[in-house]
């Protein structure tokens, strides 16, 4: 199989057989919380670039409470199902019919016991059929139930001009201006919607070939290819590069297309701590000491799989210090841009440029075109072997439909935007707003009093709701003020971490943030949501790195 990296492994020794592109071998290092880039003439550059991220703990009576109103929920669960079981309650779920009552079971019931007794009560802060451009505000359908959220009916009528504090357009790139999408419209016209074929067989359009031409120039990097969703870019993509007899290391926060990926690879998986420098080496150490079970053989490949910006958490990838764990112990690093491309970097070209790094450090370069570009699908960008492999390996490129031609030339659009080949500044104007924005509406929240989690740059805000009655009404009153977000809670995150999950975009005006701002303030008050401490709690001393160096 290709290496990734262009080198070989062979008996826990790493052979390299290229150099990197600017003929040199550099080495990062971090000393007193500076991490330090040796570059060919011998002189160092110095990242002074401030790694400021907040997971502030809840005080002790709002973690009792959550507990306390998940035991009442559960118990008044039991209640109900006790009377639908002796039809008492009319049960709505669906079951098993007589019949039938020999064979396995098609629905277990158990299992649905949250579903059905917990969510479906909240059930209605999901799901909003909106009728509109996403943009920085939309139009939603009413919707109503008459038995509990069960089933929904629309009223008929559209509620306009709804703030969209929820989609991930970070650089404002779904729009519906008629000069903006002209050349969109053109290609429409021209091709077609469909392709009705894989880019093995009769799919691949010269307007796919000049979309990866142009990623891999914005990333900077040899080659790379793109699919037509995102999802499928993992979860089809990390089985043709790691299999039996390799090892993945996962961050234990990784989003769920990774997580598959890595289960159909049959590669060995273990996970290690949340961005947390120690537990990875820890596992990088026991791996290239210990080798695989049993056989105590080398690991063919030892494959490490981040995220640039964890959309639940907030955080950004300690990406110098995790290349530096993968250059010392010869690893290969995997990390998906899905949140970070686009929205974070002077630039906009994500994590790696966020820390101002060389893009060679990164082997596979995951990216999605479906939140800053407005689009859809996915890219990997990385060394032309690597696309080479992955064009004939890949499940996603030998079986799946080609990418719609309108999607490519949208993703050609916004990423000319961005790398100013339209002749404007446009593109870096939206950067810059979308960075501002972040800072401003993250910097009122704290002022407020709120928790709220992740990097001060990021543009994924979580804000902490806790209990699973705050989650409903939180979301329930801020769209009766024309405010649409996204609720977040059990089993998606922790059972006492429930949030509300706000997304920046550079389409927000100041107008939008400050009355977004005030509404939210008042529900702080109205529900109690307002518990920081404004003092560090145990989870950050999980990220911290002041005990160990990393060498190349």
């Amino acid at each position: 199989m290709a290496n990734p990296a262009g080198g070989t492994i062979s008996n826990g020794k790493f052979h390299n057989h290229q150099k990197q592109s600017n003929g040199s071998q550099s080495g990062i290092h971090k000393r007193n919380g500076i991490i330090r880039d040796t570059q060919q003439n011998g002189k160092p550059h110095f990242y002074k670039k401030p790694f400021v991220e907040s997971f502030e703990e809840a005080p002790m009576y709002i973690a009792i409470l959550t507990y306390v109103s998940y035991g009442i929920g559960t118990l008044f669960g039991y209640l109900r199902d006790f009377m639908r079981k002796h039809g008492i309650e009319k049960c709505n779920m669906s079951q098993e019919r007589k019949e039938q009552k020999d064979f396995v079971p098609l629905y277990q019931d158990f299992e649905n016991f949250f579903t059905r007794n917990l969510y479906m009560r909240i059930r209605d802060n999901w799901n909003q059929p909106i009728c509109s451009v996403p943009g920085a505000t939309f139009d939603v359908m009413e919707r109503v139930s008459d038995d509990y959220n069960w089933t929904f009916r629309f009223t008929g009528r559209i509620i306009p001009d709804v703030i969209n504090m929820g989609s991930y357009n970070y650089l404002g790139f779904a729009e519906k201006s008629h000069e903006s999408l002209t050349t969109v419209r053109n290609t429409l016209k021209k091709y077609g919607v469909g392709v009705c074929s894989s880019r093995q067989e009769m799919g691949n359009l010269d307007k796919l070939e000049e979309v990866e031409e142009l990623v891999a120039q914005f990333l900077g990097v040899e080659a790379a290819m793109v699919f037509g969703m995102g999802f499928a870019t993992n979860s089809m993509n990390i089985p043709a590069l790691v299999g039996k007899g390799c090892l993945i290391l996962s961050d234990e926060l990784n989003h769920v297309s990774i997580v598959l990926g890595a289960r159909l690879s049959r590669a060995t998986i273990w996970t290690f701590k949340h961005n947390n420098m120690q537990s990875l080496e820890k596992l990088l150490r026991k791996a290239v000491i210990y080798g695989q079970p049993r056989s105590r053989r080398a690991w063919k490949k030892i494959l490490i799989l981040v995220e640039g910006i964890y959309s639940m958490e907030g955080s950004i990838v300690r990406l110098p210090e995790i290349v530096a764990l993968k250059k010392k112990y010869k690893a290969y690093l995997y990390m998906d841009e899905a949140h970070s491309i686009g929205s974070i970097g002077p630039t906009g070209r994500g994590v790696v440029d966020y820390f101002g790094m060389d893009p060679c450090d990164v082997d596979v370069l995951m990216g999605t075109f479906a939140k800053s570009f407005g689009a859809s699908g996915g890219y990997i960008a990385g060394k032309k072997d690597l696309v080479d492999y992955l064009r004939v390996h890949s499940h996603s490129a030998v079986y799946a439909a080609s990418m719609s031609p309108p999607i490519a030339e949208q993703i050609i659009r916004s990423m000319k935007t961005l790398m100013g080949l339209d002749g404007t500044t446009n593109g870096i104007q939206r950067i810059r707003q979308l960075a501002q924005n972040t800072k401003y509406f993250r910097k009122r929240l704290n002022e407020m009093g709120f928790i709220i989690y992740g990097n001060e740059e990021s543009p994924v805000i979580p804000l902490l709701l806790y209990m699973p009655s705050k989650v409903a009404a939180f979301s329930r009153k801020l769209l009766k003020r024309k405010i649409g977000t996204v609720v977040v809670g059990f089993p998606a995150t922790p059972l006492v971490e429930a949030r509300a999950r706000f997304c920046m975009s550079s389409s927000h005006t100041q107008e939008m943030l400050d009355r977004v701002l005030k509404e939210i303030d008042d529900l702080g008050d109205l529900l109690n949501l307002k518990c920081s401490r404004h003092k560090k709690s145990a989870h950050p001393e999980l990220h911290s790195e002041t005990s160990f160096e990393l060498e190349d």
